[in-house]
């Protein structure tokens, strides 16, 4: 694989321009984003929206820095956004050419193929949490950038920081790449995960911690054992930090070291200022504090990666222990909204990289496609390796039983020939394949938190479309089943070498 170092790192050329750079020059992606001037399209915390990298987001692959000079209210902060924003971008953010080369990786580690066994699945699979474990955090020597500045006591605001009110309704402004860094009150083990924040005031903030979610979790315990929980909110870095913490990683797997995996380099961290939380020592900005599990407070509404808002709810507070950051920060923001946005290609990289996981567990799955345009949980296209009568049942039940995967609305399954990537072939199948009153499985169970859709918050309906070519007697199948029509391997080889003398 051609490595091709990790892109965006924000380091200062210019004043606060920032470039795209790498540790290593040599292997650097080249390319550099587009500058703006900020003073007419960048609006600061409570004068509206910002949206200068919503165009891009659509359909460019051009990051945005814009200066935040803006009318209303000086900032010291440039803000980059939409570096994820394209199929390139996101390859360049996780040292690639283009991502699928990290499948192609990962599934080299379970080859001599996918195993069809459980017992042969469970070698394969400990062989692989073996490789991703392999790559632990390495201490920072010196001081580190994210400590360059140090905020503490009086110095401590958050308004200080050009946090985006994205959209007209968003109850306040959103940091919207925050990297949670927590640890289990329990194992002491780190979870890393991407929950937004909204800023409250100079010294609190709202967390976003979903019923589902991880760092919940840990506060829900921290409050049995009557503590507060430790926490650092981590913006910038190497980008692929960005992307392990929306990874759905087995159990036990540190983000940090999936992080070093993928880029092939231990992350380097270092020890916050006033909670004992482990940050990476290459951030821009880490924002310290505590959550008290016993307080809440009203959070949004939100424009959301739903394309719709979420509600205003009672969420935890964060109460900011210190603000440490690089000189000359820089301060990294996405904007979320009706899809495709960037989050998109963030998802499309999970959906990639982690399909060989998945068949570790499923193996009958040839391919997946999780829409952008149904915000991923909700839709699911698979073409599998069909076995038997009714196999596409089987495959339903693993897919709801399978992590993030377990909230999808609609499950759709193909036959291997599928391309599942081809929306106008996956019309054509279900259209032709699939029966309504006979080839849906209807049943309920946990969904996003998010989905304004279901019945109750976090629980509601789901379908499975069975869209395959029927068997004999399958589900009460008794009609003869047509073949699908196809030229045969003789005469399209023939037609293939004629075709350049015909001069058409």
């Amino acid at each position: 694989m051609k490595k091709a170092g990790p892109a965006l790192l924000f380091e200062n050329v210019v004043g606060n321009v920032p470039r795209l750079g790498s540790p290593n020059p040599k292997s650097a992606v080249q390319g550099h984003p587009s500058i703006l001037d900020g003073s007419g399209g960048v609006r600061t915390p409570g004068t509206g929206y910002g949206v200068p990298g919503h165009p891009e987001s659509k359909g460019g692959n051009e990051a945005t820095i814009a200066q935040t000079n803006s009318q209303v209210r000086t900032y010291d902060f440039p803000i980059a956004i939409n570096t994820m924003g394209s199929r390139k971008r996101m390859s360049m953010a996780l040292s690639c050419e283009d991502f699928e080369e990290h499948a192609e990786r990962i599934e080299s580690l379970l080859k001599p193929e996918i195993p069809e066994r459980k017992l042969e699945a469970l070698k394969k699979g400990f062989a692989l949490l073996g490789e991703l474990k392999n790559v632990p955090t390495k201490d920072a020597k010196g001081t580190a950038l994210c400590q360059q500045v140090v905020w503490k006591g009086d110095e401590i605001d958050l308004t200080k920081l050009p946090v985006l009110t994205c959209w007209p309704e968003d109850g306040g402004p959103f940091v919207t790449l925050p990297l949670v860094f927590t640890h289990d009150p329990n194992t002491g083990k780190r979870n890393v995960g991407m929950y937004r924040v909204q800023i409250h005031d100079e010294k609190t903030c709202g967390i976003h911690w979903q019923m589902h979610k991880t760092g919940m979790r840990q506060m829900e315990d921290a409050g049995e054992k009557r503590k507060n929980l430790e926490v650092c909110i981590c913006l910038g870095g190497d980008p692929v930090y960005n992307f392990a913490a929306i990874s759905p990683l087995p159990p036990g797997i540190d983000e940090m070291n999936f992080a070093g995996f993928i880029r092939r380099e231990s992350v380097k961290t270092v020890k916050a200022k006033t909670v004992d939380v482990e940050v990476p020592a290459d951030c821009e900005i880490v924002i310290e504090g505590y959550v008290d599990p016993t307080e809440r407070r009203l959070e949004g509404p939100f424009g959301d990666h739903t394309g719709y808002y979420s509600l205003a709810d009672q969420f935890p507070v964060i109460h900011v222990t210190a603000i440490t950051m690089r000189e000359k920060a820089v301060y990294p923001a996405t904007i979320v909204g009706v899809p495709p946005m960037e989050d998109g290609w963030m998802g499309k990289a999970v959906e990639r990289i982690f399909l060989p996981m998945i068949r570790l567990t499923v193996p009958e799955i040839v391919d997946m496609n999780l829409p952008v345009e149904a915000t991923f949980h909700n839709m699911a296209f698979v073409s599998v390796k069909k076995k038997y009568p009714g196999h596409a049942y089987k495959i339903m039940n693993a897919i709801w039983g399978l992590g993030g995967l377990a909230f999808t609305k609609f499950v759709f399954i193909f036959d291997e020939d599928t391309n599942v990537q081809d929306i106008g072939e996956v019309l054509f199948r279900i259209g032709a394949n699939c029966d309504p009153g006979r080839d849906t499985l209807h049943t309920r169970g946990p969904v996003d938190q998010l989905d304004h859709a279901s019945v109750q918050v976090g629980f509601g309906g789901k379908v499975g479309f069975d869209c395959t070519h029927k068997w004999p007697g399958e589900n009460g199948f008794t009609r003869d089943y047509p073949k699908l029509i196809r030229m045969s391997d003789g005469v399209k080889a023939k037609i293939d070498a004629l075709w350049p003398q015909l001069g058409l």
